[in-house]
Order: C-alpha cells, then sequence, then structure tokens
C-alpha cells in the first residue's frame, strides 16, 4: 500500500526535480541526461575484493546521481525508476551483453540483483535493485536483447548495516551471507548472468553475489550498476583498457 500511495502522492502533488531541486518535474533534462548511458564504462575498485567479476557501471556516483539514487531507494520516489533503468541497461550494453554471444545464446540474458535485507524492504516498501532490474530489462528487449530478472539470491543470516563500513568490514560482514534459491538457479540456468546493483563502493557486495551465483552452479559472466566512484572508472591492471572514462552510449 505504502508504494501505491507514494505513486499516487507524486501524480497528484507538485515535486521537485530529485537530482537538482528544479521546479515541478520529477527529473528535469540535465539530470535525466546525466544517466542516460553517455559515461558508461569498466569501472573497479581501488581495492577490490577476490572474485568481483567484471563491473561496468551507469554513470559516475556524485551530485544529481547521488541524489537521484537516494531519493529512489530512501524516499521512495517510485517513478525515478525508469531512468535509473536507463543507466543500468547502458552498463550492461557496455559490459558487452548486446554483441557478439548475447543475443540469440541459449538461455538468453539475465539480470540478478542483489537482495535487500526483509526488513530494509518493510521499511522502504519496495526493492530498490530489483525494481531497477526490472526497468533495466524492459529497455534491454526494446534494445534487442533478450534480457529478464531473476530473483535468484537470498539472505542466508542476517548482515549489519554497510553504512559507514570500510572495504575490509564489508567484506567480512558479507562474506557467506548469500545464497542461490534452488529454483532461482533452474530459471536461468543457461543463461548469461549479470549481476546488478544501485551502487557499487567497495566491490564486496557484488563479489558475495558471484560468488554464491557461482556455488549454486551458474556462469556469472559481469555485474552492471547504475553507478559507481568517479576515480573507479577506468581499467585495473593488466587489463588491457584505457584509463579515463568509458567510452560514451546512450540508450533510448
Amino acid at each position: 500500500m505504502r508504494g501505491w500511495w507514494q505513486e499516487l502522492t507524486g501524480l497528484v502533488l507538485p515535486v521537485d526535480c530529485a537530482g537538482c531541486g528544479a521546479p515541478r518535474v520529477v527529473l528535469c533534462a540535465r539530470c535525466r541526461a546525466a544517466l542516460a548511458g553517455g559515461g558508461a564504462g569498466r569501472a573497479r575498485p581501488a581495492a577490490a575484493p577476490a572474485g568481483l567479476p567484471v563491473v561496468h557501471a551507469g554513470a559516475a556516483y556524485g551530485d544529481a546521481v547521488r541524489a537521484v539514487v537516494l531519493a529512489h531507494k530512501e524516499r521512495g520516489a517510485l517513478p525515478l525508476a525508469g531512468p535509473l533503468g536507463a543507466a543500468l541497461a547502458a552498463a550492461v550494453l557496455a559490459g558487452g551483453a548486446g554483441g557478439r554471444g548475447g543475443v540469440g545464446e541459449a538461455g538468453g540474458l539475465v539480470l540478478v540483483p542483489v537482495p535487500s535485507t526483509r526488513r530494509q524492504t518493510r521499511a522502504r516498501g519496495h526493492d530498490p535493485a530489483r525494481r531497477i532490474a526490472l526497468a533495466a530489462s524492459a529497455r534491454l528487449r526494446r534494445a534487442g536483447v533478450p534480457a529478464r530478472v531473476v530473483p535468484v539470491l537470498r539472505l542466508r543470516r542476517r548482515v549489519a548495516d554497510q553504512a559507514g563500513l570500510g572495504a575490509r568490514e564489508r567484506w567480512e560482514n558479507l562474506a557467506g551471507a548469500l545464497a542461490a534459491r534452488a529454483a532461482g538457479v533452474r530459471s536461468a540456468g543457461g543463461a548469461r548472468i549479470v549481476v546488478v546493483d544501485d551502487v557499487m563502493t567497495t566491490g564486496a557486495t557484488l563479489a558475495e553475489a558471484a560468488r554464491a551465483l557461482r556455488a549454486g552452479g551458474l556462469r556469472v559472466t559481469g555485474a552492471a550498476v547504475v553507478a559507481a566512484p568517479a576515480d573507479s572508472f577506468g581499467a585495473g591492471p593488466g587489463d588491457g583498457f584505457p584509463r579515463g572514462r568509458g567510452k560514451r552510449r546512450r540508450i533510448a
């Protein structure tokens, strides 16, 4: 009910841009452009955890992008899932999902969102990563990529709030916390798996998600996020990518 009320309120009451505060618009043209995928590229934390798959991000996390992510996640601004999904779809495409071996491959492409805890979902009234993943998969299908969302992962134990934790603390907090659902593994079997989330900071969450999926027998081909810190864009040692921002690409 909370989700329906938030959507109805957004239709009836005047709103300001979630990114910059411009009056009477959910998201202004400039902030929407920041999420259009023009800056999508590879992102890697400075001290990447073991098992982290290759990650692509749709935008740099800061300023308007950060404000939009938080408005959707913490304040229930549900219409923002569409623009955030555009950034995530661009990140998936930047990782090569729409290229050779993607379209037409048996099983297609499966986006696996990192799950929120039950407490977080109740408090927020929705699951942000799953909602954004659904928006991204719809855009990918319109672009000719046979993508679908399968909620394969589940939390197998309680974890602490990640806010304020350092890289090592985050990894210790999440190690072994996720598992693959048997039904999800069956549904996603044979597909190319991309782990998706809204934001990457240290990479600990994505690494744990990839570990759990591999333990379930699935083939993880990469990870994609809406946004990552600006200084994480570029190449890791020896990967052959040029330093700097990724190739500019937009998705309609």
